[in-house]
């Protein structure tokens, strides 16, 4: 499939444009430090801080096995002793290491719920065993326990990294302070020579000596450049902790597999049923009604027309029956809408077609951009439709955009549908735009949502479906 130009007669510049150039990114750069999320990134990493430095705790663990070997071995004088005391301490680590983690990795991802609304979905609780021997087994073939620990010993070095992106914080907004207090407490006589104050530089362990007042504009200038690149790092390791918070905190993939497709199964099933008592109840509100009144105004025409013997009413049967075709029509209507509610007939020429006709239908002028290199499967071409028609519609209600951007794409066995606009922003699956029920859709395929939609737009919705079910 190749590609269509804009639908609409609008400008063919991308949705967003007004959130472009260099004047908007200098916008951006001199803004983010004060964001929402910037703050919670940085609460994020001041909690991750202390939480990294728990596995400093186990050192201390051996340090105190190592002395009680140290303490017990010379008093029995027997090397024995002192290899039950290392081996007992060794396996009472193993059977608290992955209890303690488990713990661990629990306040992250409350933490990381609560602040990065990050949702990671928990591992399956350990089993519950009797005896020394049973829980010394369970701890050693805890899997999900074991990916806490690795994650807790990972989490060292992303702690070491978060507490630099939180001296950037510090340190640029101290910096930042330096010319307005230089003034009260080196207001020393003529004559008597102080020492340099030193001022945190970007890099530890280089920091700024400033001897004068002139030398607080360049702490001053040094600060505000570590203020405004603090929220792009603070940035950088989180998006790190937040990849190993879902690849290690989480149930695992297998156990995470088997939980969607349980998930997807009963979603499936609920949405068939609904799906059905809809039908059902339009048929019972729309078509059934015109249709019973159909009948009853040809029954009544037939009366008029004299079959008992009565002289005919031709003018009242001409109005029964002008009823009756104005009701077939309107019978007609209702069961074509609920028809293409079921399945778009446009759709029987392909997704691309489909597409353009929505696009030519939108409030919004729409630019559409379609570049299948082979058809989906039917499914898929009907999720992706009904994904568009629900996004276009959202955008046309809740966005106030001028101009809206559609691309289809195959892209590594999967088909790409992105939706753009140069509204607000603030799309929220939360606050029940449909945006969750296109998500619980598309997970009935493996598919997947993906929300870009900071306050001020743009907005960015990308739709990932397989090519194939």
């Amino acid at each position: 499939m190749g590609s269509t130009g804009p639908v609409s007669a609008a400008s063919a510049s991308p949705p967003g444009g007004r959130a472009s150039g260099p004047a908007a990114l200098a916008r951006t750069l001199l803004l983010e430090p004060f964001t929402r999320r910037a703050r919670l990134e940085l609460l994020f990493c001041l909690a991750g801080i202390p939480l990294g430095l728990c596995l400093l705790v186990v050192p201390y663990w051996g340090a105190g096995f190592a002395l009680a070997v140290a303490l017990i071995a010379p008093r029995y004088e027997s090397t024995w002793v002192a290899a039950a005391v290392t081996i007992t301490g060794m396996l009472l680590l193993v059977v608290l290491a992955t209890r303690i983690a488990r713990r661990l990795g629990a306040v992250h991802r409350r933490l990381a719920a609560r602040l990065l609304d990050e949702r990671v979905e928990p591992p399956p609780p350990a089993r519950p065993v009797r005896g020394a021997l049973g829980r010394l087994g369970a701890g050693l073939h805890d899997g999900p326990g074991w990916r806490a620990v690795a994650y807790q010993a990972l989490k060292l070095p992303v702690a070491v990294v978060q507490s630099y992106a939180v001296l950037l914080w510090t340190a640029g907004l101290v910096n930042l302070t330096y010319p307005f207090w230089w003034g009260l407490f080196r207001n020393h006589p003529p004559g008597v020579t102080l020492g340099p104050v030193p001022a945190a530089g970007p890099f530890p362990g280089r920091a700024l000596h400033i001897a004068t007042f002139a030398g607080t504009f360049a702490a001053f200038t040094v600060g505000a450049t570590m203020l405004l690149a603090a929220p792009w790092v603070t940035r950088a390791v989180v998006a790190g902790d937040r990849w190993l918070l879902r690849g290690l905190l989480g149930p695992g993939r297998l156990a995470q597999r088997v939980r969607n497709l349980e998930q997807t199964r009963a979603l499936a099933v609920d949405d068939a049923a609904a799906r059905l008592r809809r039908v059902e109840r339009d048929l019972h509100d729309g078509a059934q009604v015109h249709l019973a009144t159909l009948a009853m105004h040809l029954g009544m025409a037939k009366e008029k027309l004299g079959d008992d013997g009565a002289p005919p009413d031709v003018a009242r049967a001409r109005e029964l029956l002008d009823a009756a075709h104005r009701g077939a029509k309107d019978a007609l209507g209702e069961l074509r809408d609920l028809a293409r509610g079921i399945h778009p007939p446009v759709l029987d020429n392909g997704l691309e077609d489909a597409l353009a006709t929505l696009a030519a239908t939108s409030a919004i002028p729409v630019e559409l951009r379609c570049d299948l290199p082979e058809r989906p499967a039917p499914a898929i071409e009907t999720i992706a439709y009904f994904c568009a028609a629900e996004l276009l519609a959202n955008a046309a209600k809740h966005s106030h955009a001028d101009q809206l951007a559609v691309r289809t794409a195959g892209r590594h066995g999967m088909v790409v549908l992105t939706v753009d606009d140069d509204g607000v922003g603030g799309a929220d699956p939360a606050r029940g735009s449909g945006l969750s029920g296109l998500a619980q859709r598309m997970r009935t395929v493996d598919g997947r949502l993906e929300i870009t939609s900071p306050p001020g737009g743009p907005t960015r919705i990308t739709v990932r479906l397989p090519l194939r079910t």
